[in-house]
């Protein structure tokens, strides 16, 4: 199992968790899906030039209200859920981690 931390636009937040989820993110055990746990922050960024921001303008310093969406995946469905993730973020370069689990 890996650990996946995307931050998003908070109006985008549903879209891209529904995708994720869709894909087989979030579920724990038999009875548990669309698990995920999300909080809000502000993230920033410099579109440098060549870059098309979905927010921001070229070589300026954005601040946005952003959410850091946290669910789990399994080994399995990793890639199809990093695609299903970068299909549905606003982002053009979408800012996401990935952490592998241990299990206790």
């Amino acid at each position: 199992m890996y650990k996946l931390v995307v931050f998003i636009p908070e109006k985008s937040l549903e879209k891209v968790r529904d995708a994720i989820c869709s894909a087989g993110a979030g579920k724990i055990g038999k009875k548990y899906d669309n698990c995920a746990f999300y909080t809000k922050g502000i993230g920033t960024f410099r579109p440098k030039t060549g870059a098309h921001p979905y927010l921001g303008t070229v070589g300026r310093l954005e601040k946005v209200k952003e959410c850091r969406l946290e669910t789990i995946v399994p080994k399995k469905l990793l890639k199809k859920v990093i695609a299903a993730l970068r299909r549905a973020h606003p982002y053009e370069e979408p800012a996401f981690d990935i952490y592998p689990l241990k299990k206790a």
